[in-house]
């Protein structure tokens, strides 16, 4: 397997090599030079596989043996030591209809740990084996800041450093990055929202001489390797509601909670493999820019709108790319030219039979504050099942999208303690985990800065340099 870029301009590059570039040099994103495809045969196999061992089944067809396989366990064993369930991220039955998938038993309480425990082991690999220093930079709407500095923390040779948009993420989110003490972590709360955030981080990416000088790592999911990782998820989940199906299941609908598209395409990724998918459900909040190019065929930013959902509250998808570049045949010179009118227009139109193609791939529905609180007030009284309002977006997507008799994983991306502000709107009152209950004792550490990048790259130069 190599890895290439959807605008065209790098050459295949190795399994290691794609993890280090992150975002590519041609700024664009970098795919697998092919998708594989999985036989019938091999999925029967992987039923009743445990999740690590699906992981390294699954990782087997994409790093072309650079990592020895000894090794490469271990990094899965121990990014998984740490989660408070044995199946990592279990299945629960709601109805035969409706299955959700627990994404948030990690250390942060939330999906992107699936992810980022692997990350933070796989950078701390790179960085013994390479004598290298490695300097992580990231921008997070509210859960990926926490994994990321979780999986890294104390790490030799690591250093990271991420952007949240201040007053912008629950305060849960806020505390779990601030009241790290580890001196490998800097947090920056920046003036502006989280497209401020991401696009500085683009921009530094962008900057070769920048990257290259300041051995600068990507942990967004602009990095495939966390897409990669998030597949596994999707198939083991699969599997698992089949166990518990009453008669034979078939190919099920996934609702996916999601603004970056980063989840959402790694959903895409697993049906592309073979995995017996019907729908891919995108279910957003009132930061719709991804509903709406589902139904039109237009992409194109529109006013942030803060919600009781934060980690959606995003209006420029940095994995949209990947699926441009797909459902346009591949076509990397059109992708880069489509990427650059973007960037001077504001805009993407994709012809009108490509939009019956993503309708084919796709269904959408944006769920609005009222919607989601009464989705999380529904669930809690009907099933004694408490969602956080990401994942009753997915829910709620979930009974606006799915077709009758068809069975549908909402994904539950993160525990409802993160985000209590929306549960006591609904007159539910929580008990915390005992891990999130103690951040609230726990002094804070971050910077606050406005939305320039002059001052995150000033910043950057003293962190970096300091010993």
């Amino acid at each position: 397997m190599e890895y290439i870029s959807t605008r065209g301009k790098i050459g295949k590059i190795g399994f290691i090599d794609a993890f280090m570039m992150g975002l590519a040099d041609d700024g664009g994103l970098l795919v697998p030079s092919e998708i594989p495809a999985l036989s019938k045969e091999t999925l029967d196999n992987w039923r009743n596989l445990g999740y690590q061992e699906l992981v390294l089944e699954i990782f087997a067809y994409f790093t072309n043996g650079e990592i020895p396989e000894a090794e490469l366990k271990d990094m899965v064993a121990a990014s998984y030591s740490s989660f408070r369930d044995p199946e990592v991220t279990p299945v629960r039955k709601i109805t035969n209809e409706l299955y959700l998938l627990e994404l948030f038993h990690g250390p942060t309480f939330a999906f992107k740990d699936i992810a980022l425990q692997f990350m933070g082991q796989f950078y701390s690999y790179v960085a013994k084996k390479q004598h290298k220093k490695i300097h992580i930079l990231g921008a997070t709407s509210g859960d990926t800041g926490a994994s990321a500095i979780q999986g890294v923390r104390g790490k030799e040779g690591i250093k990271i450093c991420i952007l949240h948009p201040n007053g912008k993420v629950s305060k849960v989110q806020e505390l779990q990055m601030t009241t790290v003490e580890d001196d490998n972590v800097l947090n920056l709360s920046v003036e502006g929202n989280f497209d401020d955030c991401q696009r500085m981080i683009k921009e530094l990416f962008a900057d070769l001489d920048y990257k290259s000088s300041n051995h600068l790592a990507a942990i967004n999911s602009i990095n495939f390797v966390r897409i990669l990782a998030q597949t596994v998820y999707y198939f083991y989940s699969y599997f698992q509601a089949a166990k518990q199906h009453e008669g034979e299941l078939g190919a099920v609908n996934f609702s996916v909670p999601t603004g970056n598209f980063g989840d959402i395409f790694a959903g895409y990724l697993a049906k592309r493999m073979g995995l017996p998918v019907n729908k891919l459900i995108l279910a957003t909040n009132e930061n719709n820019i991804l509903e709406k190019f589902i139904h039109d065929g237009v992409y194109m930013p529109g006013e942030f709108k803060a919600t009781y959902s934060p980690s959606m509250d995003i209006q420029v998808a940095s994995n949209f790319e990947r699926y441009l570049y797909y459902v346009l045949d591949e076509n990397s010179e059109l992708v880069a030219s489509l990427m650059e009118q973007f960037k001077t227009e504001g805009e993407i139109v994709i012809p009108h039979e490509k939009l019956e193609q993503v309708q084919a791939d796709f269904a959408s529905h944006g769920v609005d504050g009222q919607e989601c609180l009464d989705t999380i007030s529904e669930y809690q009284a009907k099933f004694n099942y408490l969602l956080d309002p990401h994942s009753a977006c997915g829910v709620a997507a979930t009974e606006k999208c799915s077709g009758e008799g068809e069975v549908t994983i909402s994904l539950a991306t993160a525990h409802p303690a993160k985000f209590d502000e929306a549960i006591k709107l609904c007159g539910i009152d929580q008990s915390f985990p005992e891990e999130i209950a103690a951040l609230f004792d726990k002094p804070q550490r971050q910077t606050l800065i406005d939305g320039k990048l002059s001052e995150v790259v000033r910043e950057l130069d003293k962190f970096y340099n300091a010993q």
